[in-house]
């Protein structure tokens, strides 16, 4: 095994010449990352692709100062090296996914040992790269911080997107009652297929609503949002008494103008965060609950993401372009 900490040899890695369009992707060759004690190097199978790397790659999402300026917040792969203390955790050869702070379209990727888990039983390693930043964005805002519970009523927005597949189903795999908002007819069925109760498309019909109606006019304990601007005051509309709104993006628009009655009268919670700037030692601690609460029903086949597309790094533009356009799941990156 080399140094963990030399780096030696090249990588492969997608650079943004400049902020814009995809066109201002391009595939070139680098120093592979050096690591820290408590970091890994994973050569990189496959890596997912987020709305935040169309952002960064437009200039409009900064990554934070501590982060690689590379694109990408999710891989599979193996590991190629461990820091001293990550090798008591890891080992070279081991087969994982990881949430990173960024690096991830490259033939070399370094992310903190704790935020790697291994690949689940019978899971390639693309439908592994779809995992990570949706289980762990999903886990922490509907779970920790909302506390979804069997029985509850919980919607989603984008039901067919990266994020939405897997809500819709780990929702359903936990008990809970799942609504889910969608652009088409089609994309409804998709909804509905994964587990959703009720599928709304939001082009023809005022979610709020639809929700307010299936529940007999309770409304929805809690609603994932990455919508935002005028989505908010329906949302509001829609909770329940003592119901929870979490915002994880701003499609829409991040400034909204509402009524602060609703929140009063029905003691609503709103909240929010951006799982990239959390500290690693609180995504470690979310790393370990979906270890021991979702890697079984991966396991079991209770929760399985959509891949959409696939496009080799050599063409992370044209994948960018998918992910602009219509699409059904998650797009991933191979090497």
């Amino acid at each position: 095994m080399s140094s963990p900490f030399s780096g030696p040899g090249s990588t492969r890695y997608v650079e943004v010449m400049r902020p814009g369009g995809p066109e201002e992707m391009h595939l070139t060759n680098g120093a592979v990352p050096p690591i820290g004690p408590d970091e890994v190097r994973i050569h990189v199978e496959a890596a997912g692709i987020n709305r935040a790397d169309l952002l960064q790659r437009a200039g409009k999402y900064a990554p934070p100062a501590t982060a690689s300026p590379i694109l990408g917040l999710e891989v599979a792969g193996y590991i190629s090296a461990a820091g001293e203390r990550a090798s008591m955790i890891w080992q070279v050869g081991e087969e994982v996914c990881a949430l990173v702070d960024g690096g991830g379209y490259a033939t070399e990727c370094v992310a903190p040992s704790v935020q790697c888990l291994p690949i689940p039983d019978g899971f390639s390693m693309v439908q592994a790269a779809a995992l990570p930043e949706a289980l762990f964005t999903i886990w922490y805002n509907v779970f920790q911080r909302c506390r979804l519970s069997s029985g509850e009523t919980f919607l989603v927005h984008g039901g067919t997107s990266g994020i939405g597949v897997i809500a819709i189903q780990l929702a359903r795999a936990i008990g809970a009652r799942v609504f889910a908002t969608a652009g088409t007819p089609e994309k409804c069925g998709v909804c509905l297929k994964l587990g959703a109760e009720v599928a709304i498309d939001y082009t023809a019909t005022d979610f709020s609503a639809v929700a307010l109606e299936r529940t007999a006019g309770r409304g929805i304990d809690v609603i994932l949002d990455m919508v935002g601007g005028d989505y908010f005051e329906r949302n509001l509309r829609a909770l329940a008494t003592e119901g929870r709104l979490v915002n994880i993006a701003y499609m829409n628009g991040s400034r909204v103008m509402a009524d602060l009655a609703p929140v009063m009268q029905k003691r609503l919670t709103i909240t929010g965060s951006v799982m990239r700037r959390l500290p690693s030692l609180e995504k470690s601690m979310i790393a370990q609950e979906l270890m021991l609460r979702v890697w079984p029903l991966l396991e079991r086949g209770s929760i399985i993401p959509i891949i959409d597309s696939t496009f080799p790094m050599s063409h992370a533009a044209d994948a960018h372009r998918r992910m602009e356009g219509p699409h059904i799941g998650k797009i991933i990156l191979t090497n």
